[in-house]
């Protein structure tokens, strides 16, 4: 009796520390139940920890996107309108009670993106998202919404930028090195498309130094597949690691969505005009007061000689720099500062970074002589900015 005692303690430990060893490695076995119809068998992987435990899968940009989708606010803004004037209010009882005016009711207008580029609030989106605005409303990437101020804007290049204050510490984007942007890289756009909420959409970049497009004056874009659509306008075009390559600002379009041919403008160009509007509230280029057009080979080329590259100057406004100077129409512009003058936009862009006040040395070919000209650079007049 004592000895069948024993081997049934001696199983029953068995048994209990076989259980043990299997709900410890292998608990899936002691769950496990015939597979038949309506059966599920869920295989779940292990939970992550932390970040640091994270394996990021190949072709992933969850890191470029996680780094700089916080920056990237979603831009509400809104109009004064009147109400529908009361037909007693040419009544001088019912003024006597009421007032003259019916008050003034906000309504809104629109919205787009815009890009958080600095602790102290300063916000890059386009000036067509907020020129016809009364009223500015930021909201962040956490839910958190702000009143923005207008501090400037460039209708030239379509750039406008806000700052909003009291918003505590704000995760400002990184700025990519200038020219470190080549066609065939990969880029994420991030915006606010038809109000959904935040949006990445990935694509490359097609092409650099997009010109001729009727969309601003000064035009340098950066062309993209990335998908960019309305609401996307403001935002931000990030390469692979996050850092910000250019503003999201227009797509072609026949139907209204996305074709695959978006428009951001460089961070260049974006970087001087916000320093510029921080600074002055404006931005500030050279003019001399003419009107250029493109060379046209068969009318423009010199009798007996080559079609050279330039801009003919096809009129000279009264009392400008470029009259003072002894400039007429007709003449071809050459070279400024003995830099060759390539094209009309060329002309635009160069004049345009000149310093007002400065002198320029213009070489100019008129009939079939050249000759130099100094020309006292005046300001460009623009829009308002503010």
């Amino acid at each position: 009796m004592r000895r069948l005692w024993l081997i049934f303690a001696q199983t029953v430990t068995l048994a209990v520390a076989v259980l043990f060893v299997l709900s410890a490695l292998a608990p899936e076995w002691l769950n496990s139940r015939p597979v038949g119809p309506g059966t599920l068998t869920i295989v779940q992987s292990p939970p992550i920890r932390s970040d640091a435990e994270r394996v990021v899968p190949p072709g992933s940009y969850s890191v470029a996107a996680g780094r700089s989708m916080p920056a990237v606010v979603h831009i509400l803004t809104s109009r004064n309108a009147s109400s529908a004037r009361n037909p007693l209010a040419d009544d001088p009882f019912y003024r006597h009670f009421f007032g003259d005016r019916d008050p003034p009711r906000q309504s809104p207008t629109g919205q787009g993106s815009g890009v958080i580029v600095s602790k102290e609030g300063y916000i890059l989106t386009n000036n067509h998202v907020v020129e016809t605005a009364d009223g500015i409303e930021v909201s962040l990437n956490d839910g958190r919404r702000f009143p923005a101020e207008l501090i400037g804007r460039d209708p030239e290049t379509d750039l406008a930028v806000l700052r909003i204050a009291d918003a505590g510490d704000l995760p400002a984007i990184a700025f990519s090195a200038p020219d470190s942007l080549e066609v065939g890289d990969v880029v994420l756009a991030i915006g606010n498309p038809f109000g959904v909420g935040q949006t990445v959409t990935m694509g490359i970049v097609s092409a650099l130094g997009r010109t001729r497009l009727g969309i601003s004056t000064f035009e340098n874009y950066i062309q993209t597949d990335a998908a960019i659509n309305p609401g996307n306008s403001g935002g931000a075009l990030v390469d692979a690691s996050g850092d910000l390559v250019g503003i999201n600002t227009a797509i072609y379009s026949r139907s209204g969505g996305s074709l695959g041919i978006g428009f951001a403008i460089p961070v260049s160009l974006a970087r001087d005009v916000l320093q510029q509007i921080v600074a002055n509230g404006e931005v500030t280029r050279g003019w001399v007061g003419v009107e250029i057009r493109e060379l046209v080979r068969d009318l423009d080329a010199p009798a007996g000689g080559q079609m050279t590259s330039g801009a003919m100057i096809a009129g000279v406004l009264r009392g400008s720099p470029a009259e003072r100077a002894g400039l007429r129409p007709g003449d071809i512009l050459v070279a400024m500062d003995d830099q060759d003058v390539r094209g009309a936009r060329e002309m635009l862009e160069m004049v345009a970074a000149r310093t007002p006040g400065d002198t320029s040395r213009f070489r100019v070919r008129r009939n079939a002589s050249e000759l130099e000209l100094d020309v006292r650079i005046g300001r460009r007049p623009t829009q308002s900015g503010r």
